[in-house]
């Protein structure tokens, strides 16, 4: 056993059992050792998509997630991945595999100090070295999934890569664990929601990663709050729960400031700043906030009371205080929010919408399917006006924010989840940027309808353009009409649709098949102007 075997043995023992990267020499040997160690190597396009890729197994499964590069290039690719990790709080090990150890620091071909590239994005930069390859890798598991959990990024020189173990593998650590919440923090926190008349709820993306989501909606139950959600917290909840009041600081978003001003508490439930800080929407609205660490929030912001700890053990904790008796919350106020809310997201036309295509793809996808979208002006729409069921079925950046992130997030579900539909719906922009990774979905045989809303344009930066009015210069797509799409991409069927109805089928059809299948919807976004930033 080399050191590139023991590596692979101690990421198996902590449950890791598949990787993305791109491969150079220097990385063969680690590959080599993943083929003979039943840890999957998954060839993506660029790295940048195995960093996204990793991201999301890491928060759809019990483990880091795991990418590989090699060094200079490839490091730097790979840091637009291990950043989404680091604002959207995804366990991560990202692997740079280097030169010999000799040649570290010299001027030669595609050096660089990658520690230095790292120690912004990660939560530890470690260097492998014999004799510590084991201790070093169990510390970066650790911190790894540690809360905040985080990308560790780990510098594997080739001859480190190469010399025999001198190690045996010892079980995994545990992840350090949060404190509880004192009882007379939780105390006060009952007391201010029992007081009030007009409480909200406000889950975020420190939610998405509890132990046990019921907890939430025995917290949310048992005080009758009702509850709205960050972008990545959707789903944490069934949507479809009367208490739900939608998302907030997306599409419409002034309707949502509206009745989240209208509040006498907010009581923010894992609401991670990294989304949305509150001063952007909270006005003067009283905030309790419970969370695993303080929050970042400007002084206008009247913080009444926290509670930071364990978010499982608060929430349970929560759910177990008398109800409130004061709440004048009405199901029936309630329910017309949610009704005005989404006829304002769909704005009458008598062209193939945008908002029309994502309803499609909504019907089209069973209630227990996952969604992995794209950062953009669709991003905005989708987030507003799509329905999330269950945990982990909506998959977005919101922390990072990245182009890009879509495809191989989808393919990343669909591999940690094969039991599950998946569809990626993203739009013309981002799949020009990520296309190549059509050809990784059709490598490893995944059933994925690969939606693109094609509106020949940058939609979200010509929707900022024209409300600063400023010229329309640098954000077209495409000018000229489109024809139909050409019959595969990288030997992947490509079909064409033009009306809600054919898209709907097309899903359906793409998710009986195979394989994945790209379809082009050729949308009229011009209503984005009205809905993304009103």
């Amino acid at each position: 056993m080399n050191n590139a075997d023991l590596i692979v043995a101690t990421l198996k023992a902590a449950g890791i059992d598949r990787g993305f990267g791109i491969p150079s020499g220097n990385v063969l040997p680690l590959m080599e050792a993943m083929r003979k160690g039943g840890i999957e190597f998954v060839l993506t396009a660029h790295e940048g998509s195995a960093g996204f890729a990793a991201d999301v197994t890491g928060r759809m499964t019990q483990a880091p997630g795991l990418c590989i590069a090699t060094l200079g290039p490839g490091a730097t690719n790979l840091t637009t991945g291990v950043g989404n990790a680091w604002l959207d709080r995804s366990p991560m090990i990202a692997i740079t595999c280097n030169l010999n150890t000799d040649q570290l620091g010299r001027r030669i071909q595609m050096w660089i100090d990658h520690h230095a590239l790292f120690k912004p994005i990660t939560k530890a930069t470690l260097q492998l070295k014999t004799g510590a390859i084991v201790t070093t890798l169990h510390e970066a598991i650790r911190i790894a999934m540690s809360e905040p959990k985080g990308p560790v990024h780990l510098d594997l020189p080739e001859d480190v890569a190469l010399a025999p173990a001198r190690e045996v593998t010892p079980p995994a650590p545990q992840p350090a664990t949060l404190a509880p919440p004192s009882k007379a923090t939780i105390a006060r926190a009952g007391e201010m929601i029992a007081k009030a008349k007009r409480p909200i709820a406000v889950l975020g993306s420190s939610a998405m990663r509890i132990a046990n989501p019921e907890l939430l909606r025995q917290a949310i139950e048992r005080h009758a709050l009702p509850f709205a959600t960050t972008t990545m917290a959707k789903g944490m909840i069934d949507e479809d729960h009367p208490l739900s009041i939608g998302v907030i600081e997306r599409s419409c978003r002034q309707i949502q400031r509206k009745l989240l001003r209208s509040a006498d508490l907010i009581v923010g439930l894992g609401y991670d700043t990294v989304e949305v800080e509150y001063e952007a929407w909270i006005a003067d609205v009283p905030l309790l906030q419970i969370d695993i660490e303080k929050v970042d929030i400007a002084p206008s912001v009247k913080l009444a009371h926290e509670v930071t700890g364990d978010l499982d053990t608060t929430l349970a904790m929560l759910a177990a205080l008398p109800a409130s008796a004061n709440n004048t919350w009405t199901p029936s106020a309630l329910a017309e929010h949610r009704r005005a809310f989404q006829a304002a997201l769909r704005p009458a036309s008598n062209t193939f919408t945008a908002h029309a295509a994502i309803d499609a793809v909504r019907r089209a996808l069973p209630r227990d399917g996952v969604l992995s979208f794209d950062v953009g002006a669709h991003t905005h729409q989708i987030a507003s006006q799509w329905a999330a069921h269950a945990p982990k079925t909506f998959l977005i950046t919101n922390g990072w924010s990245s182009m890009g992130f879509g495809l191989p997030g989808a393919i990343a579900a669909k591999l940690a989840r094969p039991d599950l539909p998946v569809v990626c719906l993203l739009g013309d922009g981002c799949f020009q940027m990520t296309c190549g990774e059509v050809a990784t979905a059709k490598r490893m045989r995944l059933t994925l309808p690969i939606v693109v809303l094609d509106d020949k344009w940058l939609a979200l930066i010509k929707v900022k353009q024209i409300r600063r009015q400023f010229p329309l210069y640098g954000t077209e797509l495409q000018a000229e009409e489109y024809s139909e799409p050409p019959q595969h991409y990288f030997g992947v069927p490509a079909v064409g649709v033009r009306s809600p109805a054919a898209l709907e089928s097309a899903v359906k059809t793409a998710l009986s098949k195979n394989g994945p299948t790209v379809i082009e919807a050729v949308v009229d976004s011009d209503h984005y102007v009205d809905t993304v930033y009103d």
